[in-house]
This record gives C-alpha cells, sequence and structure tokens, in this order.
C-alpha cells in the first residue's frame, strides 16, 4: 500500500497556524524523533500511525526538504491574499495609532502571537489602484486573528524580517545622532542624560551608549535564526531491527 502525501513545495503552501503548531510541539519536546514525525504530520496533513510506516530515507527526505524551505529568504510582499480576500500592508508606519503600536509591540515578538501582530500590519484593501491601495482601519478583531493564522508563512517571516531591519536601522540613526551631538558639544553629554532621565536612574551617558552599541551589535547578527531546527534520524541497531521488520511504506 503506498500512501500519497500532499507535501508542500513552497512556504506559501504552509499556513502560519501550521508553523505556530510544530513551534508549540518542539517547544514541548525533547525527544528528536517525535518533533520530526510532528513535523511531517503537521506540513503534511497526515496521520502519526502512517508516518510510522514509512522508510526512514523516506521520513529523512522529507525532513531535509522541510529544512531547506525554512532555510530560505522570503522577500517582503506588501499585499497578499488568503482566500479572495486581498489585505495590504500598513501604507505609513509613521502615522500609525498608539493602539496599533502596543499591539504590534505586545505580539512581534513571539511566533505563537504572530497572527495577531499580522492583523496590525496587513489589513483588507478596501480600494486599490494599481500599486495604490488603501486599507481598512484598525481595529482589534479575534475574527482577524483567527482569520490570520491562515497567513502564508513566507509572508510571516518575510515581515518579521523587515521590522527586525526596522528596528536596527532606527537604532543606527539613533547612535549617529547621540555620537554627533556630544563630539559637537560636551555640555551636550549632561544634557542628553538629563532628557534621557538617565542620571536619576544612576546610568550616564557613557554606559547608556556602550548599551546602545551591544544592542545594535546583537541586532547586526543575521535574523535567520534556525527557524526549524530539525535532524535527520539516525537509527540505533535496535531502532534498525524494529524498521526492518514493520511493513513499510514504497
Amino acid at each position: 500500500m503506498k500512501l500519497e502525501i500532499n507535501v508542500p513545495t513552497t512556504l506559501s503552501e504552509i499556513p502560519l497556524k501550521s508553523y505556530q503548531e510544530f513551534l508549540k510541539v518542539q517547544e514541548g519536546s525533547n525527544d528528536e524523533e517525535f518533533i520530526a514525525q510532528k513535523m511531517v504530520q503537521i506540513f503534511c496533513g497526515i496521520e502519526l500511525k502512517d508516518i510510522v510506516k514509512m522508510k526512514l530515507t523516506s521520513l529523512n527526505e522529507l525532513i531535509t526538504h522541510f529544512k531547506n524551505l525554512f532555510e530560505q529568504k522570503p522577500k517582503f510582499q506588501p499585499t497578499f491574499k488568503i482566500g479572495t480576500q486581498e489585505f495590504g500592508f500598513i501604507t505609513n508606519l509613521e502615522e500609525i495609532s498608539f493602539g496599533e503600536y502596543v499591539d504590534l509591540e505586545n505580539n512581534l515578538l513571539k511566533w505563537e502571537d504572530y497572527h495577531k501582530a499580522m492583523a496590525v500590519m496587513y489589513r483588507p484593501i478596501k480600494m486599490k489602484f494599481k500599486d495604490k491601495y488603501e486599507i481598512v482601519d484598525y481595529t482589534p478583531m479575534e475574527e482577524m486573528h483567527e482569520l490570520m493564522k491562515f497567513t502564508p508563512v513566507d509572508i510571516a517571516i518575510s515581515s518579521s524580517v523587515f521590522f527586525w531591519n526596522l528596528g536596527s536601522e532606527l537604532l543606527t540613526a539613533t547612535l549617529t545622532y547621540l555620537e554627533r551631538q556630544i563630539k559637537m558639544n560636551r555640555k551636550t553629554e549632561t544634557s542628553l542624560a538629563n532628557k534621557l532621565n538617565l542620571e536619576n536612574n544612576g546610568v550616564g551617558i557613557n554606559q547608556f551608549m556602550h548599551s546602545l552599541k551591544e544592542t545594535l551589535q546583537d541586532l547586526t547578527q543575521s535574523p535567520a535564526i534556525d527557524l526549524l531546527n530539525v535532524s535527520p534520524i539516525l537509527p540505533s541497531k535496535n531502532k534498525s531491527k524494529k524498521l526492518n521488520n514493520a511493513n513499510l511504506i514504497n
């Protein structure tokens, strides 16, 4: 008996909710074989009882396939569709409301909450002309949060990298400005410290600058974290015997 498997060929075929489900499994288990099996189950939509019947070579091919997929660097896309509904990225980040900012800040850092951040960043397009579009005003809605779980994972990944780059650029600009001001006038050091309320907190401007530089150093590390972190399965002798005796699927 052969098992028909629907294997995603691109990241756009994997919804955000599947990636979130996989991460939840990965965080809750140290069993690499179980994690690998769950990965195939989640991304291919098959049952665990069928996965254990697969040839080890076939399973490892799937593991390698998904690792290669998640090593890709998807390009940022200002628009995308979920079904027939088209969504557009915020057209002017400088004019976002305080509510949008708070919801973004609270939900950008954890993948388990990322669908909520997506509902802020991308919203239904109400008017469009060529490459120009207008999106609906932001209103936090549970229905929209749930819908955004179906965001193609390449869109989610590229938007996270976009905001990582934005944060890095803003911090670089802040450092450049502070260093220029300090060089222009030594009194600026005291002025800036007072404005930033650093002296009251027992922190000097030099310590603050050092802290900013360390933060920037961390940010300039590549954001391409291991999005999958799953390795091929290497069978022990005992496991090999069990596999040889099993009804393996070709």
